[in-house]
């Protein structure tokens, strides 16, 4: 039985928050693995019933660089031909943008997305995005929609348009962070308090105000949203099975 997902982080002190959370409540294993600090990546697909690749201070263009993005790369192109359904977060959606050919790169003036931003749905992603309108985000860099792709969302602001894709029926880039509850919010703006300073980004204050308007409508749209990706959970099958 396919019962787990892998949660691709890169750093210590990272949290998959909401997702992690959500993906537990649907009763998989989450399976934490951050290659910086020396994990691997799994070879074998037959008991992973999903990947999440999250976000970092890198860049998706640094594998010539760093050892586990070269890697990551590679594995995300495994795990798409493999079919296993796949979640690429910010960095994991440029990372997983890149692998299909797509070009990623920053804003040509310099801008960034730092604090709540509205996301707003296509024509393809109404259904699923509904009436979400605001999400978080952290980010400098943005991609080019691959070919084949489906653009879900795209960007208010329009400095970064691509906002979520669609790749496969269960794959799936995000440039926003629904992961990201209040508590990770707090804590990147302490631990990365320079990038407050970058051109675009929302202060502490506007953060927090923000927070409070729509943190919670992002906390009931993510368990929508992972049964769809994910489809039946363990517990679920284990009863339809039982019942057969």
């Amino acid at each position: 039985m396919k019962n787990k997902v892998i949660t691709v982080v890169h750093g210590s002190y990272s949290n998959t928050g909401r997702i992690g959370k959500g993906v537990q409540a649907k009763g998989f294993e989450e399976v934490r693995c951050c290659l910086p600090t020396g994990d691997t990546l799994p070879d074998c697909f037959d008991d992973i019933a999903g990947a999440v690749v999250f976000g970092g201070p890198m860049s998706a263009n640094d594998d010539d660089t760093l050892d586990f993005i070269a890697k990551e790369l590679v594995w995300i192109d495994k795990v798409m031909e493999q079919g296993v359904p796949f979640l690429g977060i910010c960095l994991g959606a440029q990372m997983l943008a890149r692998t299909m050919g797509a070009t990623v790169k920053p804003h040509d003036d310099g801008w960034h997305e730092i604090g709540f931003n509205q996301v707003v749905p296509t024509d393809a992603g109404e259904e699923l995005l509904g009436d979400m309108g605001f999400f978080y985000q952290w980010h400098g860099e943005g991609f080019d929609l691959p070919s084949g792709c489906d653009l879900l969302a795209t960007s208010a602001t329009g400095y970064f348009p691509h906002q979520m894709f669609q790749a496969a029926p269960q794959a799936y880039g995000v440039q926003f962070h629904p992961e990201c509850s209040l508590d990770i919010i707090k804590l990147w703006m302490t631990e990365a308090a320079h990038r407050l300073e970058e051109r675009g980004a929302q202060q502490p204050e506007e953060q927090l105000a923000n927070a409070e308007k729509y943190d919670h409508l992002v906390d009931a749209w993510v368990p929508g949203f992972l049964d769809r990706w994910l489809g039946e959970s363990p517990a679920r099958e284990n009863v339809r099975d039982a019942a057969e």
